[in-house]
């Protein structure tokens, strides 16, 4: 009985990332080896050329048995030179096989990673939003890891192996068609145990994979949320979970071992039924007079040299039903339609507005509820509330992350869920309390944001956001190697450079979300009163957890339980003594 089929999108740990069919993964194997197929084609002839020469041994000794059964000249000297002539070339294209297969399987690799970035920096904002940790964790590492040997030896060897299998039989049916027989009676057990085994295998490796995405993301959220867990003494739930989730992956980690089981006794039988049927057959046919006994010898021969291209074939052929499962997880990307928007749509003017927006995470669960708010250009807006009210919902909405269920956000009358995503990055940033140091020196981390800005303009960025101090200690200033590798960053350093790349990315609509949250409160608010040189003249909009943020805006928002009940300046939301008041109260204790 097969173990329960996981399905990670009935559990906790859901991903809105889809698994490629295997409609798009042929397609997307087909697209990788039009791109290689010379290189393809190449390997595919020096193996044809290997596997000729790697059969010259039988012709040879079957030639030998005859002259010798004949009663011929015996010409040993001319056979064994050829034969070491033959293996010198085999053991030279082999050596060629290899290199190329290798070479093949890396460039296919390369390709793949590539494109897998590619295409994920280029989904709809939203999308990357809500996958699940664990699934894009377990995508980038564990598939990628499994795929760079599927890639590097099961796609070369498995096209080495259809070669060589191909030109044996036909090696065999040329020397003597009578004992292709033999490959009838091995042939029926070969596919029933071929048939049962890939009949059951791509589910049981799906199912494994997801469970070992789900098992990496109980493990990370558990982790991450380390203080959490301990604090609310959740602890016996998070390793029950973990225990369940492991449970689940182990149970099929050994169904995929039962199945190996099975599959390669039956490989085992259709080998030896080959032998058995070569030599039963053949040696009826030599006492009928059919064949000579030098042609049962090429053919017994030939049939022994099938056992290592079958198993080869079958060996990475299972090994691609896993690459399989990997390949369909990063390719399923591909499935989702990209965020071209209506390239015709541009915004007529500045002015942000949110008409009746309805939203939620999941079916029938709304988030906000019927919030209407216009922003007029160059206000400051600062949304405050209390946590959960849904404020950083409604920023990401306004900075066009995410579409409204119901409802309007537009920017210039233009709404922002239609148009292209660059083209709303152009006019909305949206900068919050995730922030990310890449790889690579201070200046490449900067020109993120602008890939044509100079070296003045990146220190006047740096500049604005009191990041230039400690920029120019670095060794090698802009040069200097950053991240993991490099220099270590401080994690008010790595929010500095966020914000310098807000700086150079010039929109004039901005939406900061906790922008400032890892600084303690006195840099933070040194930061926000630089930053407020270079934020005049914007729209902002700002989440605010911090009261004396939402006392230098123009215009503050009040969000409870996804509605907006209050509007208005600090001085009459004070006055009003609602909630706003009361919060500010509270603030200042």
């Amino acid at each position: 009985m097969d173990p329960p089929l996981y399905d990670p999108a009935s559990s906790e740990n859901a991903t809105t990332l889809p698994v490629g069919s295997p409609a798009t993964v042929r397609g997307y194997v087909r697209e990788l080896l039009r791109r290689h197929r010379r290189a393809f084609i190449t390997l595919v002839l020096v193996n044809s050329v290997a596997v000729l020469t790697s059969m010259a041994g039988p012709f040879l000794l079957g030639g030998l048995v005859d002259d010798l059964t004949g009663g011929g000249d015996v010409q040993l000297g001319r056979v064994v030179g050829l034969f070491v002539v033959a293996l010198v070339v085999q053991s030279l294209f082999v050596r060629e096989v290899r290199l190329r297969g290798a070479m093949l399987g890396e460039r296919m690799l390369a390709d793949l990673r590539e494109d897998f970035l590619v295409r994920s920096v280029a989904l709809p904002p939203g999308v990357l939003e809500q996958a699940g940790t664990g699934d894009l964790l377990s995508r980038i590492t564990t598939d990628i890891d499994r795929l760079a040997n599927a890639m590097r030896e099961a796609v070369p060897q498995l096209s080495i192996g259809v070669v060589w299998a191909a030109l044996l039989l036909g090696g065999l049916t040329v020397t003597a068609p009578p004992l292709a027989l033999a490959v009838l009676v091995a042939l029926p057990v070969l596919l029933v145990g071929c048939r049962w085994y890939y009949r059951r295998a791509p589910g049981a490796y799906r199912s494994e994979a997801a469970g070992y995405a789900a098992v990496a993301g109980a493990l990370a959220e558990t982790v991450d949320a380390g203080r959490t867990v301990e604090a609310h003494r959740l602890g016996a739930r998070r390793v029950a979970l973990s225990e369940l989730r492991i449970s689940q992956w182990t149970a099929w980690e050994r169904y995929t071992l039962w199945l190996r089981s099975v599959l390669f006794p039956a490989v085992n039988v259709s080998n030896v039924l080959l032998v058995a049927g070569v030599l039963i057959f053949g040696g009826t046919f030599v006492l009928w007079g059919w064949i000579g006994v030098g042609q049962l010898t090429t053919g017994a021969l030939l049939a022994q040299m099938l056992f290592e291209p079958v198993g080869l074939i079958l060996r990475w052929y299972d090994e691609l039903q896993v690459a399989e499962v990997s390949l369909g997880r990063l390719v399923g990307v591909r499935e989702i339609e990209p965020d071209s928007g209506d390239a015709r749509l541009a915004p007529h003017g500045r002015e942000l507005r949110a008409d009746q927006v309805h939203f939620g995470y999941l079916p029938g669960t709304d988030v906000l509820h019927g919030v209407t708010m216009r922003v007029p250009p160059g206000t400051r807006v600062a949304l405050v509330g209390p946590s959960g009210a849904g404020k950083s919902t409604l920023g990401r909405l306004l900075a066009g992350i995410y579409g409204p269920r119901t409802g309007h956000v537009a920017l210039g009358e233009a709404e922002l869920s239609r148009m292209p995503a660059e083209r709303v990055r152009r006019h909305v940033a949206l900068v919050n309390q995730e922030h990310h140091v890449f790889v690579g020196s201070l200046r490449d981390n900067l020109l993120l944001a602008r890939t044509d800005a100079s070296d003045t303009e990146l220190w006047e960025a740096l500049g604005s956001v009191d990041a230039s101090e400690w920029a120019r200690s670095l060794p090698d200033g802009l040069d200097s190697e950053i991240g993991s590798g490099g220099i270590s960053v401080a994690p008010a350093h790595a929010q500095q450079i966020a914000l310098a790349r807000l700086v150079l990315a010039d929109p004039h609509t901005l939406v900061l979300d906790e922008a400032t949250s890892l600084l303690d409160p006195r840099a933070a608010r040194h930061l926000e009163r630089s930053l407020a040189r270079v934020l005049r003249g914007r729209t902002v909009v700002a989440i605010a957890h911090r009261l004396h943020t939402a006392h230098d805006a123009d215009v503050i928002a009040v969000v409870e339980d996804g509605r907006i009940s209050e509007l208005g300046g600090h001085d009459a939301l004070v006055a009003a003594d609602g909630a706003y008041a009361a919060l500010w109260r509270s603030w200042h204790g």
